[in-house]
């Protein structure tokens, strides 16, 4: 039994002259059913073979020149900055409210804009003014894990800090060996564990519940996609690999293992990596154009900044191209995936249709696609930026003086090269996916692939109907 005939029940009798079409046509009965795709022609297979056969083997052989040799990155040893320290899970025993002054802790007016908090007002219960008490918090912590577990330590908080503790809360505890004893353990973070673990189930029996079997497709290839990042992309880069080169080569490994693994090895899944690898290599070209223009350095923050002193070989330049390629992947696949989907319904739904017309069809459906998901992908960077654009807002500075400031001009960048792929991305898919399906005709070459169904069903009516006239005539 072969695949077209597992995916559809067989075919019922049809009244008159038709199931007399349908006996004829039988390789295309199912073109107009509600399914799969009908499989293109072994030739089409074979030119699209000869185009991605060649860029998967690049792909794997560029993993393996640059797969990580072993963690060399982390001889240099912990900075204790950032998330380059030691940490242990420590829990808070108690909290009791205490005078500031008897910790000889004072409250800290900000010192810039958009920093939490505010200034004390004069003779409140939490200023310094007029003689008023100021009120911290003195929390009990206990350290959880390590070595040193049952130990405790105190922490004072301020009444205008933004983290306070209840007694109970789960925290990791940042530890520098090299400090005096009791000045060893601080409060690194909240352990967030239980929260996060349970929204990512629930995000994944989501997943499941509606997509099925297609759902656990998806999230399979999410963790292969999560492997490769980390497992390929950090490491290679960290090793002094160019970050650029890496990006491309990890995100078009994800989109192929992706792409596959969710919509199957089918022609309408190749025409859709066809499609996702021109507006990559679009984006790469317009990035590194514009930020090597632009004159941005991609060090414009705290973490940026700490990546490059710990690693000085990295070129920070390559890493901020290298995040707009991976950035515009997913959505990327969307776009393409769709695109493609529809060029492949449009078709079933009217076989004889010409490739201007369904091209015109497709492109109404991808315009409207745009539309939505350019708005998605600009205020998704929007809202990344929120606390940034908030500083720029009390700063009452102008429009032309933020939108050019480097830490602002690298996220619009990032944005506007990133939309104009999947802008793209419409029209070459499109017009992709409209080549492959109207080039795949049977072997007479009159009757495009989907199409023999409603020919065969016609020509065997006219002969059963032929016959019943002449029946009736003798």
């Amino acid at each position: 039994m072969t695949a077209t005939q597992q995916d559809h029940p067989p075919e019922q009798p049809h009244p008159s002259g038709q199931a007399h079409g349908h006996s004829h046509g039988h390789g295309h009965s199912h073109a107009h059913a509600h399914g799969p795709a009908a499989p293109v022609s072994g030739r089409l297979r074979k030119v699209i073979a000869a185009v991605l056969i060649p860029f998967a083997v690049a792909v794997v052989a560029g993993l393996v020149a640059l797969w990580p040799g072993g963690p060399e990155h982390t001889t240099h040893g912990r900075s204790g900055l950032g998330f380059d320290q030691e940490t242990v899970a420590g829990r808070v025993v108690k909290v009791a409210e205490i005078n500031c002054a008897d910790a000889n802790a004072q409250p800290q007016a900000p010192t810039e804009p958009g920093q939490q908090g505010a200034a004390p007002a004069p003779g409140g219960a939490t200023g310094g003014g007029s003689g008023g008490k100021t009120i911290c918090e003195r929390a009990t912590i206990e350290v959880t894990s390590g070595k040193d577990k049952g130990r405790t330590f105190p922490e004072i908080v301020q009444p205008n800090a933004s983290r306070k503790f209840s007694a109970g809360q789960e925290l990791k505890l940042a530890y520098a060996p090299k400090a005096p004893k009791n000045l060893q353990y601080s409060v690194s973070d909240v352990d967030r564990s239980f929260p996060m673990a349970l929204l990512a189930g629930v995000f994944a029996l989501v997943v499941v519940a509606v997509g099925r079997l297609r759902g656990v497709f998806a999230l399979v290839a999410l963790a292969i996609s999560f492997g490769v990042l980390t497992l390929f992309i950090l490491p290679a880069i960290l090793q002094g690999s160019n970050p650029l080169v890496v990006a491309v080569v990890g995100g078009s490994a994800i989109m192929l293992l992706a792409l596959y693994m969710c919509h199957g090895l089918s022609a309408r899944t190749s025409v859709a990596v066809l499609g996702t690898l021109v507006s990559l290599l679009l984006i790469g070209v317009l990035g590194s154009l514009f930020i090597g223009w632009a004159s941005l350095t991609g060090n414009t923050d705290d973490q940026t900044g700490l990546v490059h002193g710990l690693y000085p070989d990295i070129e920070i330049k390559g890493l901020l191209l290298a995040g707009v390629i991976i950035g515009s992947l997913g959505v990327l696949d969307d776009v393409t995936v769709t695109q493609t989907s529809a060029v492949w319904e449009l078709r079933e739904a009217d076989p004889s249709t010409s490739r201007r017309k369904l091209y015109a069809a497709a492109m109404r459906i991808g315009r409207d696609h745009i539309a939505s998901v350019v708005n998605t992908l600009v205020l998704a960077y929007a809202g990344a930026s929120l606390p940034l654009l908030l500083l720029f807002s009390i700063a009452d500075s102008g429009v032309g003086t933020v939108a050019t400031s480097e830490i602002v001009a690298q996220e619009i960048v990032r944005t506007l090269v990133g939309s104009i792929g999947l802008v793209a991305s419409v029209p070459v898919t499109t017009a992709l996916a409209v080549l492959v399906v109207s080039a795949d005709h049977t072997p007479d070459g009159n009757v495009p692939s989907g199409g023999g169904a409603s020919s065969g069903g016609a020509s065997g009516g006219g002969r059963g109907r032929g016959r019943r006239r002449r029946a009736r005539a003798r």
